[in-house]
């Protein structure tokens, strides 16, 4: 078996205390180490560029790590990675290393909704799913196919397709199965300081209606066009379906001239877009773009690649469809 780097970038995993708090990676990387030897002897454990809490996870702390992961690969010729990620936003980062990495490595995420380590630390803590969680990883980073993966709850599935749908539940996790055929991403991205420096000007909107008048979205696209944001994701209802004026298809396209790209998504959690229904010739009207993403996480990694990628939004219109 070749070498694999396990990376800890922090969460619930490395937890300690009462009330819970991370123990320093200095001390916690030892211990780490300890527990996975026995199952698999050539691994080297290392922090992450960001030890964070992952709720304060931004685009930043995604491309850093994959900067990292991209220099183990080039220096120590590492081609398996284990990630310890808190679960918060964990398939934010499973689908921004799934896009920007795709098939250039071996990728698992995963996490825990339980600490590995007793509140002293000393040793492992008889109730927790951290330790099956990081087994499970173990057992199949040199069996799963080359790409991004997320194992969670004895389930391994595609990064880029994983939510988090529940709060506290040790499967908290759902997705399309890593031994199912789906279109994966494809071509990976080299990360520079400059892509870093880039990707925290991004400047993204997420509208998830409600069932309120029209008349407040039209509100609502007049504020954000004194300060348009770069791109406005609309979260409609059951395959994207949003009523709208003529108005409102009017102040989508003046958003676009200022450079605001709009998105349409779905907010529901499974399912595609299906825009055959009358109600939905708004979107040709105005022109926008229809999210061809698995899920909310896919499409927040998309859109970073993208934005990354091209500079200008009539580029981002013309490479949608191939941004993979």
């Amino acid at each position: 078996m070749s070498k694999v780097a396990v990376i800890y970038m922090g969460g619930t995993f490395g937890c300690v205390g009462s009330p819970l708090s991370p123990m320093s990676h200095c001390q916690f990387l030892p211990k780490l180490h300890a527990i996975i030897h026995p199952h698999l002897t050539d691994v080297d454990c290392y922090p992450a560029p960001d030890i964070i809490d992952s709720s304060a996870c931004t685009a930043k702390t995604w491309l850093r790590l994959i900067q990292f992961i991209q220099q183990l690969k080039q220096t120590q010729h590492i081609q398996k990675f284990i990630i310890i990620h808190g679960t918060d936003t964990l398939s934010y980062a499973s689908a921004v290393l799934s896009h920007f990495l795709a098939q250039s490595c071996t990728v698992i995420l995963t996490g825990s909704q339980y600490p590995l380590l007793n509140i002293e630390g000393t040793e492992v803590r008889v109730e927790t799913d951290a330790l099956n969680n990081l087994h499970h990883a173990i057992d199949h980073i040199s069996q799963v196919s080359t790409g991004v993966h997320l194992s969670f709850d004895g389930q391994l599935y595609h990064g880029h397709s994983v939510i988090k749908y529940h709060t506290t539940a040790l499967d908290a996790f759902r997705g399309i199965s890593s031994q199912e055929y789906i279109r994966t991403p494809q071509t990976s991205y080299t990360v520079s300081d400059t892509d870093i420096s880039r990707a925290q000007t991004l400047n993204l909107i997420n509208l998830m209606f409600q069932p309120t008048e029209q008349e407040q979205f039209s509100n609502f696209l007049n504020l954000i066009s004194t300060q348009a944001p770069d791109f406005l994701i609309l979260q409609g209802f059951g395959t994207g379906n949003i009523a709208t004026n003529a108005q409102i298809v009017q102040q989508l396209k003046q958003l676009q001239q200022q450079g605001c790209l709009a998105v349409l998504t779905t907010q529901v959690t499974f399912g595609c877009i299906d825009q055959r229904y009358a109600i939905s010739q708004w979107v040709k009207d105005a022109d926008i773009l229809v999210s061809d993403c698995i899920g909310h996480a896919d499409l927040y990694a998309k859109i970073l690649k993208l934005y990354l990628t091209y500079q200008h939004i009539s580029q981002y219109q013309q490479h949608w469809a191939d941004a993979t």
